[in-house]
Order: structure tokens, then C-alpha cells, then sequence
């Protein structure tokens, strides 16, 4: 009997361990499928935010897309043909789902001069089934300015092996390219006559629109589209009413002063500059490409303390109608003319006088700089110089003419250029007599300004008659 009961308890010890073991492994199951399933769903969640994410950034693009297409049809309307000051809410609609979101747009309009420059669209985009995911796109609308070059020549040229050029370098004629480049150099011309000013045998030899023994030759290409010079001309008229009506002009110099023979400008960090009304001048003899060899007036010999003025905000033009010397420290963005619009057959000229730089390094700060003739670094110019700014010379040249040994200045070191220059005429700083230095920079560097690519001074040429997209980037 007693064998017979400790049988039955052992069956049933074996039961309840098989029970229990049962038991501890649907637990684990239970765990591990609930675990399995909370993953998952935690995953399909993450997925499914990571599409509504995609679509709100989508939405958002297609609304700069929109006000793309409104602006090709009213140009001058930043208020969404609705009068209010927005923000402007669009329907988005899938072609095989209907509507699934919206897009809200602000609008910038970016003026100075009385003259809107650039539009700045803000677009944030949502879904109808997650309204708090949200994206945002912002993007710049415009022409794009000379600024995104570092050159645009309207003649024959010639980069010297000293040269290092950053930025895109283009010209209408025939370019030798024996410097160092790292970006497109472009030239109008397919073929060209390359005479002994540019190296080549005399009287000429026929050479491709680009060559030379520069290490970029990967980046030139020729013939591309011609850059018409004419849209690069700045209407000055325009430039003087405007300047009147709410800029600075100043008027020919004699009419302040009967000894007067043009205005020296100096720019200064506290967003004002100084003007001297120059009243005499050192002349100098030097060799221009295009004219032979002349006397240059363009040493300030004596000065009289004019004025200190205050950079208008609304509109930093500065019009003189007269000669210039222009330098100093640039605070602010601002564009300084010199044209002679009064005297028949007298086109004025700015001389770059000393070092231009910029007071903050952020993009905050930037120059155009006209001259209706020529725009000249002279004689008497730094050892090292640098120069920032955007620079035309609207009927003539930027250079530096070639002075003999007969003069002590003659021989300079380094010349650093940050910005652009568009010039009619060839551009030359550098002078080489039988294969060798003679005159001018031995070392040259020029960079354009990328920050000054998306928001120049004002009245700043354009290089392109389209409007397109020159910035474009989600906002965090």
C-alpha cells in the first residue's frame, strides 16, 4: 500500500514539473513574441514617420516650385495675388491620391535702390494624416550677378604661369591660359589670333579659344555662349537719378572746389567714409596695351577734407561724377560709381588707391565698384595689396599699366584679389619683357566671392537674363 502511494505522489510530482515547465516556457514565448511584436510595431511607426517625413519635405519642395511658377507670371506680386502679408496656404494633391497635405509659403522680397534683387521663398510642408510632422525649404530666386565669376573679359587675354584663379574665368575673345585654375575657363572663340602681346610669334599665330601651359586645361572649353556685354552695362543714368533721389552724389569736384580734379573716397569700419577733393597730382609715364605709352595722372599729391558721410541703409549707392581714388575698410554692402555724365567725350576712372578690405569676413560686407573708363591700380600701390570688392570697368580696363625701372614702384610682390572683375578691355597686373618679370605683381591671386554670389551689392550686374535658384537648402 505504501508502495503504491509513493508511486501515485511521484506521477504527480512529475506532472506538476511537466506543468511547470510548461508553464515557464510559454512565459518566455509570451516575452519573446510580445518583445518580437513591440519591435516590430516600433519599427512600422518609424517607418511610417520616415515616409510622412519624406512626403512633408516633398510637399514643402513642391511649394517652391510654385511660387517658381508664379513669379514667372507676375514678377513684381510677393503676396500670393491675395493683398495680405501671409503666410500663404496651398493644397498639395497626389495625381493618384487627391489631397494628402498642405504647403504655408513666406515670401522675402530682398530690395535696395528701390529695386527688388532677389526673392527668398520659405515653404513648410505637411501631411493631412501627420500635421505636426513637419519640413521646411528655403530658397533665393534670381538673376545670377557677375559675382559668381572671377572674371568676365570682353577681349584677348592673358593668365600668366604666377597666377592662381579660383572661381569660373571667362572671356569673349581668345584666352592664353599659363596659370593655375580650378574651375571653368571659358572662351567665345573656337580659334584666335594670338600676336606677340600674348606670347606668340609675330605677326600671329591661330590658336584654340583656350590654351596655354595652365594644369587645369581639363576645366577649358571653347567656343561657349558669348556673355553680352551689353546686359553687363549699368544703366549710370539710372545709377545717378537714383543716387540723388536716395543715395549719395557727388557732383563734379571743380564745382566745389575751382582747383578740384576728382574725390578721394576712404571707406572706414563704422559704416561711413570720408571724401578729400584731390587738388593736385603727380604724373607718372606708363605703357597701356590699347594706347602706347602716355602720361598717367594718378598720384594724389594734395587733398581738402570734404565731407564724412553715413552709409545710407535703404540705399548704399554713392554716385561721383568725377574721377576717383577710392580705399579703406568696408562696413556694410555698398556700390560706388564714377561717371562723367555732364562733360561730352569725358569718361572717368578709379583708381584703386590703397588696400579695400572688409571689416567682417560673414558675407555681411561687400563693394561694387563702376568706373565708366577704366578701373587702375597705380604706381604707388602696396607692396602686398588686397583687394575685395566686385570691380567693372564699364568702357575700359582693370590693371596696372607697365612702368619702367625708371621708377622705384615699379616691382611689386603680391596681389590678392577676392571678388570679381568684368572688364571690356584686357586685363593685365603683370608685365613680362622677353619672357621674364619687368613690371607690376610678381604674384597673383584671385578668388571670386562665393557669399557674394547670393546677395551682392546693390544694382550689382547680372551675368544671365533668367531667374533661377541660386540657393536652396532645408531649413533645421
Amino acid at each position: 500500500m505504501i508502495k503504491k502511494l509513493k508511486h501515485i505522489i511521484k506521477k504527480k510530482t512529475e506532472r506538476g514539473s511537466v506543468v511547470l515547465l510548461v508553464l515557464v516556457f510559454t512565459g518566455v514565448m509570451t516575452l519573446l513574441l510580445g518583445g518580437t511584436s513591440n519591435y516590430v510595431l516600433t519599427q512600422h511607426r518609424a517607418q511610417l514617420k520616415k515616409a510622412e517625413l519624406e512626403f512633408a519635405v516633398q510637399i514643402a519642395e513642391a511649394g517652391v516650385d510654385y511660387y517658381r511658377w508664379f513669379l514667372s507670371h507676375y514678377p513684381d506680386d510677393l503676396q500670393d495675388d491675395t493683398g495680405d502679408v501671409g503666410p500663404y496656404e496651398h493644397e498639395y494633391s497626389d495625381p493618384e491620391g487627391g489631397a494628402i497635405g498642405k504647403f504655408s509659403l513666406n515670401i522675402t522680397g530682398n530690395a535696395q535702390c528701390g529695386s527688388i534683387y532677389s526673392v527668398d521663398i520659405e515653404s513648410t510642408g505637411w501631411t493631412y494624416n501627420e500635421p505636426g510632422i513637419k519640413r521646411t525649404v528655403k530658397a533665393r530666386y534670381a538673376r545670377p550677378s557677375v559675382a559668381e565669376y572671377a572674371y568676365i573679359i570682353d577681349d584677348n587675354v592673358w593668365a600668366g604661369s604666377d597666377r592662381s584663379i579660383k572661381g569660373k574665368y571667362h572671356s569673349n575673345g581668345g584666352i592664353r591660359m599659363d596659370g593655375t585654375n580650378d574651375s571653368l575657363v571659358t572662351s567665345a572663340q573656337e580659334i584666335w589670333n594670338c600676336t606677340s602681346s600674348f606670347g606668340c610669334d609675330s605677326p600671329y599665330e591661330v590658336k584654340d579659344g583656350v590654351f596655354g601651359s595652365g594644369s587645369g586645361s581639363a576645366l577649358w572649353s571653347y567656343p561657349a555662349e558669348e556673355i553680352d556685354f551689353t546686359n553687363l552695362t549699368l544703366d549710370l543714368v539710372q545709377m545717378k537719378t537714383q543716387a540723388q533721389a536716395s543715395g549719395i552724389y557727388l557732383p563734379v569736384s571743380t564745382d566745389l572746389n575751382s582747383k578740384g580734379l576728382g574725390y578721394n573716397v576712404i571707406f572706414k569700419d563704422d559704416g561711413t567714409f570720408d571724401v578729400y577733393i584731390v587738388t593736385k597730382l603727380g604724373r607718372v609715364r606708363a605703357y597701356k596695351s590699347d594706347k602706347g605709352w602716355v602720361w598717367n595722372y594718378e598720384s594724389i599729391k594734395k587733398r581738402v577734407f570734404y565731407n564724412n558721410y553715413a552709409i545710407p541703409t535703404d540705399c548704399s549707392l554713392v554716385f561721383v561724377e568725377d574721377d576717383l581714388w577710392v580705399e579703406g575698410m568696408v562696413e556694410g554692402k555698398t556700390t560706388i560709381v564714377s561717371a562723367d555724365l555732364i562733360t561730352p567725350n569725358v569718361d572717368t576712372d578709379v583708381i584703386l588707391n590703397w588696400n579695400i578690405l572688409y571689416n567682417d569676413s560673414d558675407g555681411s560686407d561687400g563693394l561694387l565698384v563702376v568706373g565708366e573708363n577704366d578701373v587702375m591700380i597705380p604706381l604707388e600701390s602696396p607692396d602686398a595689396m588686397e583687394l575685395n570688392g566686385i570691380f567693372v570697368a564699364q568702357k575700359g580696363s582693370f590693371g596696372r599699366d607697365y612702368y619702367n625701372t625708371g621708377w622705384p614702384l615699379y616691382d611689386r610682390d603680391f596681389l590678392k584679389i577676392n571678388g570679381s572683375i568684368v572688364s571690356k578691355g584686357r586685363v593685365g597686373t603683370s608685365w613680362s619683357c622677353g619672357g621674364s618679370f619687368c613690371s607690376g605683381y610678381r604674384t597673383r591671386i584671385n578668388s571670386y566671392d562665393r557669399k557674394l554670389m547670393t546677395d551682392p551689392p546693390p544694382m550689382t550686374p547680372f551675368s544671365d537674363d533668367e531667374y533661377r535658384f541660386i540657393k536652396w537648402e532645408e531649413k533645421q
